[in-house]
């Protein structure tokens, strides 16, 4: 007899193994298992022990959050906890945080929540946005949405039907492969504040990436984006941190960064909102 609980963890292990698009038979093999027992997991004939569950979740590079999903699924607890980024215990954490945006002075950077919410910013941020309006800083504050708004870097961005795509296919393709209502509306909803999507787009790119081309009082600046994440991150709230750099791509760029923001500056917490990742993002 299939309870509710074991046709459940059939249905999520399916449907995270279909959405990896990855095979009984190649699944089997990265847990450790056959693909008979994974087939028989998938109808509800048989019932996974914990640790199982926690390897087939690794095998399918399931969030960590969604982990503790399907463990509950299966009838066991969570085994990930999910920390507020406040507590004493991830003090270091925040201080390596601290440090690495620090570092990253006279550029900007972020830490962003898994939909993109800030955590924590530098100077340089602070300055590049600075032209934004008031009420897309008003915590929990959207990177993208401060990116990309009319009211906020937009109107900036010289090469917009590009980058503005670029970012929303981005945002697009993680909210597919690990989905997230929030995210999925944050992508409708830039989808409709962006210009159209050019049918023969001209490709702006330095022959490796696309740049963010901004104007401003000292020019045109042309800078790259790297995003940074806990690779071996086992709590919830420090797996879903990203760290999101803008580097210059070009000697003038630089020139105008170092020249706007004081080496000094450190970097500032962002009061965490209702779903702020200091608090957990549902």
């Amino acid at each position: 007899m299939i309870t509710g609980t074991e046709s459940g963890f059939a249905g999520a292990l399916r449907v995270w193994r279909t959405r990896r698009r990855v095979s009984q038979l190649e699944l089997a093999a990265r847990a450790g298992t056959t693909q008979r027992y994974v087939s028989f997991l998938e109808s509800g004939r048989s019932v996974p022990g914990r640790a199982m569950v926690i390897r087939l979740a690794e095998s399918l590079q399931v969030p960590v959050r969604e982990r503790n999903t399907l463990l509950l699924t299966a009838g066991f607890a969570p085994a990930y906890p999910q920390t507020d980024l406040d507590d004493p215990g991830l003090a270091p954490v925040r201080t390596a945080l601290e440090r690495v945006l620090a570092g990253h002075l006279p550029y900007p950077a972020v830490v962003v929540d898994r939909c993109g919410e800030l955590v924590m910013a530098n100077a340089g941020f602070h300055a590049l946005t600075s032209t934004a309006a008031p009420q897309l800083l008003v915590p929990p504050v959207s990177v993208p949405r401060v990116l990309l708004h009319p009211l906020g870097l937009a109107p900036r961005i010289v090469n917009l039907h590009e980058w503005a795509w670029h970012i929303i296919d981005g945002l697009h393709a993680e909210a597919a492969r690990n989905p997230h209502a929030r995210l999925q509306r944050l992508v409708a909803e830039l989808t409709e504040l962006v210009p159209d999507r050019p049918r023969h787009p001209a490709p702006d790119y330095l022959g490796f990436a696309v740049p963010l081309r901004l104007r401003t009082g000292d020019g045109e600046l042309r800078l790259i984006t790297t995003l940074t994440h806990f690779g071996t991150a086992v709590d919830v709230t420090i797996a879903e941190l990203r760290l999101e750099a803008f580097l210059p791509a070009d000697e003038a760029t630089a020139a105008v960064l170092t020249g706007a923001v004081r080496p000094s500056a450190g970097a500032r917490r962002s009061p965490p909102g209702p779903s702020g990742a200091s608090r957990g993002s549902s």
